[in-house]
């Protein structure tokens, strides 16, 4: 009973006990994870243009509402490819000397995950509309606005960019809508959220409860393509509407489309793959949607047959083996 008698005996040992607990429950793990979770080949770090982005979705409070994790799940399939990682955020380093590691996370999801935002909306001209006014983009949309990262000019400056508006949201604003240094910053952190995709070493979990995929028959040969509605809503409908009629002043429609309807399939897939920049004025420059998302020959297929029969659309089906023929050509 001496011993809890002694102060100095009492507390040594408490405190002996306590960083061995530190040590082998905290830190030692911590460093073993440390040692194990590198980055995956593939992934890249953050510019500086992306680092400043992502202290100012961290400043807007962006990560109330938005969540950077995709659980295994069927109903994330829609933000994801894949089920998110530990080694997903093997990047993530300690923002500063007050700031701890910021994963961003999140826990709800009062708008959509983020986590592959970059590759399913690489649009900046549909990003920027949405900072500015989410409405213009997604009518039933209940984010904030986010005009004070914004700048109202009466001419554009060398290097500037006028986002594009629909009428109905220039109301009120007399001159031309810039992003400023901030907004730039904030997209560019947003478009560099992309999933890296899995070495062949580290199998990708699968998604629990998934459905079997709705399959659709091709118009030649028979081919069972994936469901081009869901391609269509995950990739394209932020921009063209679900109603393929677009948003009027900002984003093209494909219901009655010359390029949808016509015969010229090499420039319809290439649009897909690679982007346009078409010669309206009003409207955005569409990126890369199917480089950035890694659309498969079936993939762009069955979104060429989605809206080609749409809307009242009553174009040609075309086949996954036609598809690759020009996805080769104009690799």
């Amino acid at each position: 009973m001496d011993f809890f008698s002694d102060h100095k005996k009492l507390f040594s040992s408490a405190l002996a006990f306590f960083l061995f607990l530190t040590l082998f429950i905290c830190i030692f793990p911590a460093l073993n994870n440390q040692k194990v979770y590198q980055p995956l080949q593939g992934s890249k770090p953050l510019t500086e243009e992306e680092s400043r982005g992502k202290s100012i979705y961290i400043r807007e409070g962006c990560v109330a509402c938005h969540t950077q994790q995709v659980r295994n799940v069927d109903m994330d399939q829609v933000f994801g490819n894949r089920p998110s990682l530990a080694v997903d955020y093997a990047r993530n380093k300690r923002l500063n000397l007050f700031q701890n590691t910021a994963t961003l996370m999140g826990t709800e999801r009062t708008g959509p995950d983020l986590t592959n935002i970059g590759a399913r909306q690489s649009s900046k001209d549909w990003q920027y509309s949405h900072l500015f006014n989410p409405r213009s983009v997604v009518p039933q949309s209940i984010m904030p606005s986010y005009k004070w990262l914004f700048l109202i000019k009466d001419q554009l400056d060398p290097g500037d960019k006028e986002i594009s508006l629909p009428d109905a949201f220039k109301k009120g604003i007399k001159g031309k809508v810039v992003p400023s240094k901030d907004a730039s910053d904030l997209v560019a952190y947003l478009l560099s959220l992309k999933q890296t995709e899995l070495p062949k070493s580290i199998p990708a979990r699968e998604f629990l409860y998934k459905k079997e995929e709705k399959k659709t028959e091709g118009s030649v040969g028979g081919d069972n393509l994936p469901d081009g509605e869901a391609l269509f809503v995950a990739n394209c409908a932020t921009c063209h509407q679900a109603t393929g009629e677009g948003v009027p002043g900002a984003f093209p429609p494909l219901k009655g489309d010359k390029v949808v309807l016509g015969d010229n399939l090499e420039l319809y897939v290439t649009i897909i793959m690679k982007g346009y920049n078409g010669l309206a004025p009003q409207f955005g420059e569409m990126p890369a949607v199917g480089t950035n998302a890694n659309f498969k020959p079936e993939d762009v297929a069955a979104i060429i047959n989605h809206e080609r029969t749409s809307w009242g659309n009553n174009g040609k089906k075309v086949t996954a083996e036609e598809v690759k023929t020009i996805m080769d050509k104009i690799k």
